[in-house]
């Protein structure tokens, strides 16, 4: 370090001052994907909360009533295992993708990089293409200026506040949540959440953009750890393109001592987090492959083949295997396995959606009493049942109890009926001829059964006490 300078130099050296990046709009097939996966993930979003199912919201997470509709499947808080097990698949769908084909979910699909698509389509409306917004970024503060700021502002204000009352709508049915913004009776835990979740999409995705992908998400750190030499990834072919330079349409490259680079940059100026591919794979790229489109569009207009940016794998540009078998090598033992465990995820998740018993059974002992004597000289045990009926249709059940010759059951009409959707809590009484009791203590279960299907059949232990 030159021996002149100062605390100041010092600290800007270590301290990189952030420069605001404006992606140039790009055409080509990963472009209309982009644009494919931001119409279908916006309108499962937006969209979700307004479908109807059966007279309900069709997808609504109440949290005040501890129930989860999502169509015609409805599920309880005891239903929690379902949600860990969507977590664990999803976390092995990551790994398997990522292993084949890089941070595709980035690119593509998440809500990071779809929000941001979105600003900056607002934002290319609004004040035009890349080197438009540059200039009116030098320019001094004048009327234009703060009129297409201005106006930018607002659309993004008003995107980020319907985003931020969608997603309230999936917890509170939305169609009531539209009525009491319009009769300003909205409740204070809504108009927190949807103003803090439009301040989140407006900031993150208006302002701090790839700050989050590089700073913020978890993600990127240790992405490489999945990746292999046979993982498909956004890479520049430096063989092809070095040395690079410009050169005129007509310029033989060979001649010349070039490779097909020209040196252009707009690889770079396409790149949503400012980064240049041709330094090789960074953690930054989130593989949405807007270089590979840029690049290939400037080797059409130079008659170069395109390929010099491309999805590839690292044993592709070292040799090691041929172009045309690099998606052969997606059948790996790696991705093999990840695939595996995968189905075997997906199979289990599916059957236990299948099998689970729409209703749930709770017994607990009246611990005040431990027995009684009853006129007839039976000895009674008192329980209390919560019965919960988990279709949303009302249900009746047939109750008995096993373990105990003889026992008859009191206090409870039979059959149950049960509300639907409901929960009850029913006293009832267990009595039994003291001659049948060979213990202080006999474990019994009361089984309940649905009376039109005896497959819905279940049980629950308790203990009996009368000696």
């Amino acid at each position: 370090m030159n021996g002149d300078a100062t605390p100041q130099d010092l600290e800007e050296s270590l301290y990189e001052v952030r420069k605001k990046i404006h992606p140039r709009a790009v055409t080509g097939l990963f472009a209309r994907w982009r644009v494919a996966m931001v119409l279908l993930t916006q309108a499962v979003f937006y969209g979700g909360p307004w479908l109807v199912w059966d007279h309900r919201q069709a997808v609504l997470f109440d949290l005040v009533h501890r129930k989860f509709y999502i169509f015609g499947l409805v599920l309880w808080p005891q239903d929690f295992i379902f949600l860990t097990g969507l977590l664990i698949i999803s976390a092995y769908a990551l790994f398997l993708f990522t292993a084949i084909a890089g941070r595709l979910w980035c690119g593509y699909a998440c809500p990071q990089t779809v929000y941001t698509e979105i600003f900056l389509w607002v934002e290319r409306q609004v004040e035009g293409d890349r080197t438009k917004r540059l200039a009116l970024d030098r320019a001094p503060l004048s009327l234009e200026k703060v009129l297409r700021r201005g106006t930018r502002h607002i659309l993004w204000i008003v995107i980020a506040l319907w985003t931020g009352f969608t997603f309230v709508g999936f917890f509170t049915p939305i169609r009531e949540l539209m009525g009491e913004i319009a009769t300003n009776a909205l409740g204070p835990w809504e108009t927190f959440w949807i103003l803090f979740y439009a301040f989140a999409t407006w900031g993150n995705a208006g302002y701090m953009r790839e700050q989050v992908c590089k700073y913020m998400c978890p993600y990127a750190r240790f992405q490489s750890a999945m990746f292999d030499p046979d993982t498909l990834i956004v890479t520049y072919d430096a063989q092809r393109g070095e040395p690079r330079g410009g050169r005129s349409r007509n310029t033989d490259y060979r001649a010349a001592g070039l490779g097909t680079c020209v040196d252009c940059g707009i690889c770079v100026q396409v790149c949503p987090t400012g980064i240049d591919i041709r330094k090789g794979l960074q953690y930054e790229c989130i593989a949405c492959s807007a270089c590979i489109d840029a690049c290939d569009q400037v080797m059409d207009r130079m008659n170069y083949p395109r390929g010099l940016i491309r999805n590839t794998s690292e044993n592709v540009l070292n040799g090691v295997v041929a172009e045309r078998d690099k998606f052969r090598r997606m059948l790996r033992p790696r991705t093999m396995i990840y695939a595996s465990v995968l189905l075997l995820l997906v199979g289990a998740f599916v059957a236990a959606l299948v099998m689970r018993v729409p209703v749930r059974l709770n017994v607990m002992r009246d611990r005040a009493v431990i027995y009684r004597l009853t006129e007839e000289g039976l000895v009674e045990n008192v329980y209390r049942l919560q019965v919960m009926n988990m279709r949303d249709a009302p249900r009746f059940f047939d109750l008995k109890v096993n373990g105990l010759d003889g026992a008859t059951l009191r206090r409870v009409k039979l059959p149950l009926e049960i509300g639907p959707l409901a929960t009850e809590t029913l006293p009832v009484d267990v009595d039994v001829d003291p001659n049948a009791i060979t213990e202080n203590r006999t474990e019994i279960q009361f089984v309940l059964t649905a009376t039109d299907d005896p497959g819905v059949t279940v049980s629950s232990k308790s203990q009996f006490f009368g000696r």
